[in-house]
């Protein structure tokens, strides 16, 4: 094994140094081991196995020691795009679903700006970008989302431009007029100027609130909510006892109870919420992700908003909540899941 366990070698240093080893001893396996330190891992793989090494060092996420090791997503894609006649056993359409099952059970985040299984590379930001995917695939490259078993997605914010809301709205089955998608654009650029983060999901919000429209309503409304409910106590935890969940809720008008206990507050509203569902003989979506963000340097009354990812009869979505007490924020992040459906 040839090791760089410091990261400190350059692509043309890995080139120079196993050329010269490997010509010595011709019948020997090596294998080339790289760090990340300086973000060269993946272009030091690409160069050792031109050189000649037969085996690479590859982590999952890039996992390892401090930058950690030279991740196996990226190593694999540049290996079968730049080295045509070089091939690994890696299923490429698997690459993305074991990432996320490394980020689970390590608790590492995948930075969203990770190449091959972050969560926005296949996200177009640019209204160019996606007015030239419908364009016969003007931008094109190998680096194709369903290659990877992923989807395109289309960024909507400040720089959105009406392409890239055409291509959300069709993929919700929605098609509006000129004059009401000029509009929609309008406004979601002036939420992007105020920096907020605008997802597929809000896209229902903003058309009712635009085009104020009688088609698109709130149809499930928490009348009131009581988090483990003591006197003179609320949303409290007491040792021994589990939390528990008093949930009133309107749908279509008509009104539900329910008390249910769980693990945790909002394990306990969950539960409810089934129970309610049950006896309406409705389907609740499935969450699969729960991610809470407080902002940098905030204060315990600082805003908190819990993103959570829900799958629904095989399609995936995401929806916000925004509170300053973090189960009242996936509480709103759950009614807006209740309104999709």
């Amino acid at each position: 094994m040839l090791p760089d366990t410091l990261g400190i070698l350059t692509p043309d240093e890995v080139t120079d140094f196993i050329g010269q080893i490997i010509p010595k001893y011709p019948g020997i396996h090596f294998d080339f081991h790289g760090h990340n330190d300086y973000d060269l891992g993946t272009a030091n793989v690409l160069e050792a196995v031109k050189s000649g090494v037969q085996g690479i060092h590859l982590t999952v996420n890039g996992m390892g020691e401090r930058a950690g090791n030279a991740p196996l997503a990226s190593a694999v894609a540049v290996l079968h795009d730049f080295l045509p006649k070089v091939r690994t056993g890696v299923v490429e359409k698997s690459l993305y679903q074991v990432s996320r099952l490394v980020e689970t059970f390590s608790g590492f985040r995948i930075p969203d700006n990770k190449p091959i299984v972050g969560e926005n590379v296949f996200t177009q930001t640019a209204g160019i970008h996606a007015d030239g995917d419908k364009k016969n695939n003007l931008y094109h490259n190998d680096l194709m989302p369903e290659r990877f078993a992923r989807q395109r997605k289309y960024a909507l914010g400040k720089t959105s431009g009406k392409s890239n809301i055409e291509n959300n709205l069709a993929q919700l089955g929605i098609e509006l007029s000129d004059a009401d998608l000029k509009k929609v654009t309008q406004r979601i650029i002036e939420l992007g100027d105020k920096k907020e983060v605008v997802t597929q999901s809000d896209l229902p919000y903003i058309l009712s609130d635009v085009l104020d429209s009688s088609s698109i309503e709130e149809t499930v409304q928490f009348e009131n909510y009581v988090l483990v409910q003591f006197e003179n106590y609320v949303l409290t935890h007491s040792k021994d006892l589990r939390p528990s969940v008093t949930l009133q809720i309107s749908i279509n008008g008509e009104i539900f109870e329910e008390h249910a206990q769980g693990d945790g507050q909002y394990d306990a509203f969950m539960n409810a919420l089934r129970n309610i569902y049950k006896k309406k003989k409705m389907q609740l979506a499935v969450l699969t992700d729960y991610a809470v963000r407080i902002p940098p340097g905030g204060k315990s009354d600082a805003f908190c908003e819990t993103i959570i990812t829900w799958d629904y009869k095989g399609r995936e979505f995401k929806t916000r909540g925004l509170d300053s007490d973090q189960t009242v924020a996936a509480i709103k992040a759950t009614q807006k899941m209740l309104n999709l459906l």
